[in-house]
Formats: structure tokens, C-alpha cells, sequence
């Protein structure tokens, strides 16, 4: 249920957003879900609805993305997906060290105001 306050979160950033721009309604917020946060979309898209209500962003669309993981090899540098296949290491050097730089964060990632 750690889904509700990545909802809210998102909800409250969206509403900012809306206002900085003047809108009067939103038709739709898209949101980056990383690969690693083990947030489940359908439970993001469940608990809108509920957190929209009342504010800007009621009747709105949350569209989700899922944001897969990208490792930089501290070996060699090269940018992959871990994968089984490579034993989640670099499929170039072999090298198990590696810094994740996407994936890792459920991030708003648009708003779209309506006309």
C-alpha cells in the first residue's frame, strides 16, 4: 500500500505544476516508474482517483511508464540492462560494478493541461 503516498506525492507536484501554468483543468499526468521501486502501476491508477478529487486534476488520466533500469559499468562505462543471460554484470567487460542511473525512482514525468 506504499503506492498512496507516492500518489499523493505525484498529486501534489502535478497541482503545482498546473497552477505555475494558470491552468484551470488537467487532462492528463504521466509518471515514470522505475523498475527497482516495486511500485505496481494498477495500485498508482487504483488510488487516483480518490486523491484528484476535488483539486485540479479531478477527471483527469494518470498514464504510467514504466522506467527500466540502466546500470553505468564502473569498469569500462557502458550503459545496460541488467539481465540473467549476462549474470546481471556488464555484457561488455564482465565487471559486477556499476552505478544505477535509471530506474530507481517513480517520477512525474508531464502534465498535460487542458485547453
Amino acid at each position: 500500500m506504499h503506492e498512496m503516498s507516492y500518489v499523493v506525492r505525484l498529486v501534489n507536484e502535478a497541482i503545482t505544476a498546473a497552477e505555475e501554468n494558470n491552468a484551470n483543468a488537467v487532462k492528463q499526468i504521466s509518471v515514470l516508474v522505475g523498475e527497482m521501486t516495486d511500485v505496481v502501476p494498477d495500485y498508482l491508477k487504483r488510488y487516483y482517483p480518490d486523491c484528484v478529487k476535488n483539486t485540479i486534476l479531478e477527471g483527469s488520466e494518470l498514464v504510467t511508464e514504466l522506467d527500466p533500469v540502466v546500470i553505468e559499468c564502473s569498469g569500462c562505462g557502458k550503459k545496460y540492462h541488467p539481465s540473467k543471460e549476462n549474470n546481471y554484470g556488464c555484457p561488455d567487460c564482465g565487471s559486477a560494478a556499476g552505478k544505477i542511473i535509471a530506474g530507481k525512482y517513480v517520477v512525474l514525468k508531464s502534465v498535460e493541461i487542458e485547453d
